[in-house]
């Protein structure tokens, strides 16, 4: 196992990055839990030099037909290789889930976790089960205030002063049946047993106030993933990169550059 790289990095004005002469393969985009694929087009604008593909799961019925979904999208001809994942929060987990098939050539998991439901002595990693009940029970009786009540808990008081919140979807994409769906999967989807049979370099970008799925969560990652690094954005809530989407870019960038030159120098 590589020794785990970890960073910080304290964002402040945007920097727009040069892209590349030749293209750098495809990122498929994993949204968050009741988040629109649209949350990630502004990446798409600021990485040219990628080809974009998303999974829109707003309206799936059940985790079997998610997870189908998101294993037929590798039947289609558009994603060019290499192929990065980028999967955020619960996108994070399919993305986890994807790259234990082999199905990726790297990842970048933002906010990500390899278990959201965890029991109190590691509460500093996750939310104890009740919790997520809890949420599937309330959103059958009154789901925008759910949605409400969730989408509190993603910026920091800091990041709602300066208007950032501003920037986030609208509620109410996803239907009733996608929202349960997704926290059914939140509640018992668990990937942390199986870190070590994803082997393909991951690039983590997490906030370091994030209380959604906390820090500690990334470092769990880092510590486990055979090939990982970690970016932390300090001062940032559970959406690290809204608002920042400009330097992240080119970290993921440089990121992926960095891959390929260490790659092609150990084929020589």
């Amino acid at each position: 196992m590589t020794q785990p790289e970890s960073s910080s990095l304290k964002v402040s004005p945007e920097i727009t990055p040069n892209a590349p002469n030749r293209p750098s393969g495809t990122i498929l985009w994993l949204a968050g839990w009741s988040m629109p694929p649209s949350i990630f087009d502004r990446f798409h604008d600021l990485l040219p030099d990628f080809h974009h593909g998303s999974i829109d799961y707003s309206a799936v019925e059940t985790p079997d037909e998610l997870f189908a979904m998101i294993d037929n999208a590798f039947l289609k001809e558009d994603l060019h290789p290499p192929l990065l994942i980028a999967g955020w929060s619960l996108g994070s987990l399919l993305a986890l889930h994807l790259a234990e098939s082999r199905l990726a050539d790297g990842l970048v998991l933002l906010s990500g976790t390899a278990c959201f439901v965890r029991p109190q002595e590691a509460r500093d990693r996750g939310w104890p089960e009740a919790y997520v009940r809890q949420m599937i029970a309330a959103i059958r009786k009154d789901r925008s205030a759910v949605e409400a009540k969730f989408r509190t808990t993603l910026l920091t008081d800091t990041e709602w002063t300066t208007g950032l919140g501003e920037m986030l979807p609208q509620a109410g994409y996803w239907t009733t049946s996608a929202l349960i769906t997704g926290l059914h999967i939140l509640r018992t989807e668990e990937c942390l047993s199986r870190l070590n049979r994803i082997t393909c370099p991951v690039f983590l970008i997490h906030g370091s106030e994030d209380t959604v799925c906390p820090h500690s969560a990334a470092e769990e990652l880092l510590a486990q993933l055979p090939h990982a690094e970690l970016l932390t954005v300090e001062g940032s809530g559970h959406v690290p990169f809204l608002g920042r989407e400009a330097i992240l870019a080119d970290a993921i960038r440089r990121w992926w550059h960095g891959v390929q030159v260490r790659s092609d120098s150990t084929s020589i």
